[in-house]
This record gives C-alpha cells, sequence and structure tokens, in this order.
C-alpha cells in the first residue's frame, strides 16, 4: 500500500500534465483520482497562460478501468437506480467528461500500454490520443454481460463509427495500437523507446498554435458533425465571422499580404 498521490500534476511551459499514479493498482481509476483530476482540469481550463492538458500515466497500464473494489454508495437495486448511478455518481465521470468535451483548449492523452474499460473511455472525451507501439485497448465490461455506459457507447460509435464499435463492444475483441490507428481510435503511434519524446513535441506544437482559432474548432468540429451540410457551412461562417476580426488575424493578414508585394517588387 502506498500514501502517494493519485494523481500527480505539474506544468511544463504551457502544458498541464497530469499523471495517473496507482501503478500497483494498474492505475485503476478511484474516487480520489478523479477528485485530483477534476481540479486539475479545473485548474488547465482557468490558467489563461496553460494553452494543453497532456494526461499520461506510470507503469506496465495506462488504466485498467474503473476500481471496482473502491465501491461508489453501494450496490443498486432498481434499473432507475442503475440509471441514475451512471449519470450523477461513478466517481463523477460524466459531469467531468462533459467539461473535458467543452473546454475550448486542447486536451491531449497519451497510452504508453494497455488502455482498458473506464481508461478508455476517460480517453474518448480527449481531443487527440496518441499510442505507443506497445499499447493495447479493449472493454472487459462484455465479459460480465453489460456495456461501457460512460461513453464506451456513444463517444466511442461518434468516433470511430458503428463498424468498428461493434467490434470492440459486440465481438468483445481487444485492439493493438497499429489496429486502433486504422480505426480512427487514436491519432499517431510512436515507437516506444522515443514515445515521451513525440508525446511532448506534438503537445509543444499545440500550445503554439492559434488559442482563439483552437477554441473556435473545436465547438465548430462537434456541432458540424451534428448538423447537415447546409448547416454545418453555417458554423463555418459563424465561426469564421469572429476569428477574422481578431487583431491578431488582421496583423498577420497584413503581414503577409506585405511579404508577398514586397517579393514582387524584388523579382520585377
Amino acid at each position: 500500500m502506498t500514501d502517494a498521490p493519485h494523481l500527480l500534476v505539474q506544468e511544463d511551459g504551457g502544458i498541464l500534465i497530469a499523471t495517473l499514479n496507482r501503478p500497483d493498482k494498474l492505475n485503476a481509476i478511484s474516487a480520489d483520482m478523479m477528485g485530483l483530476f477534476e481540479a486539475a482540469l479545473h485548474r488547465f481550463r482557468d490558467t489563461p497562460e496553460l494553452k494543453v492538458m497532456l494526461i499520461r500515466a506510470t507503469g506496465r497500464y495506462f488504466c485498467a478501468g474503473a476500481d471496482l473494489r473502491g465501491g461508489d454508495q453501494g450496490p443498486s437495486k432498481t434499473a432507475s437506480q442503475i440509471r441514475e448511478k451512471h449519470r450523477l455518481r461513478l466517481h463523477g465521470m460524466h459531469r467531468i467528461y462533459d467539461e473535458m468535451e467543452a473546454i475550448e483548449k486542447p486536451i491531449v492523452v497519451a497510452h504508453q500500454a494497455a488502455c482498458v474499460g473506464g481508461g478508455l473511455e476517460l480517453s474518448l472525451s480527449c481531443d487527440f490520443r496518441l499510442a505507443a507501439k506497445s499499447a493495447s485497448y479493449a472493454f472487459p465490461e462484455g465479459r460480465f454481460g453489460v456495456l461501457p455506459a460512460s461513453n464506451g457507447v456513444s463517444r466511442l460509435a461518434r468516433l470511430i463509427g458503428t463498424h468498428w464499435t461493434r467490434y470492440l463492444i459486440m465481438a468483445n475483441l481487444p485492439a493493438s495500437a497499429d489496429k486502433a490507428l486504422i480505426m480512427g481510435l487514436v491519432h499517431d503511434v510512436f515507437p516506444d523507446e522515443t514515445f515521451e519524446d513525440d508525446v511532448m513535441t506534438f503537445c509543444r506544437h499545440l500550445a503554439q498554435q492559434n488559442g482563439e482559432q483552437m477554441g473556435a474548432a473545436k465547438l465548430a468540429i462537434e456541432l458540424a458533425h451534428d448538423v447537415g451540410l447546409a448547416q454545418a457551412r453555417n458554423v463555418e461562417r459563424l465561426a469564421n465571422s469572429a476569428l477574422m476580426l481578431n487583431p491578431e488575424y488582421l496583423a498577420g493578414i497584413e503581414r503577409y499580404i506585405q511579404g508577398i508585394g514586397g517579393k514582387g517588387k524584388d523579382k520585377g
């Protein structure tokens, strides 16, 4: 048994790094972990200098899912109680995942090893998922005759479609990092030997992007996914109508135009 905090939090420039830190329990999600995680999430949201949040883990698992031995206010006796437990309790997962999706800054998760059950559900609310070559993915809930009900169907189907969602949930089969890349579950796979450096390079690249554009893009992409093509184009127009009044954009365009004009004169 260890008294180490279940989540470690540090800053690296404009990057907030939250590290799951229960390696002896395969980083199973506990109430303490989620409490610390929510506090870190709010710190990221409320600190302008923080541009990117990175979620990573220590040990031979990224996360083995929820800590079933930790309990959550006792067993449910009716179907209605189970539905309410999923919505309101479970260490506040639904509330936290909703906030992750709403924050207008990029959240990156880095899987150095197996990502299972609740750990994968948390990852589905991130904007970017990066995998080490040795990472793997699975929803073991099917072995118990139930569904992953905190993102495992709803968000997964939106991200990878019904085709591959059936593979992970109905067939109850695991996916390697390479197969997860084919599915569209992860954005990139890096060698184990360079994984940490590759992840930080990606996060530093994100931190250099225009914050207003990133926030608008995060909202616009979700909205455009949910509406028809004509309305999706209206989403684009609405977003750009604000972005193109940004003084930073106007100054950048002016520098670009002057640069092209200057080159043209030189050639003449």
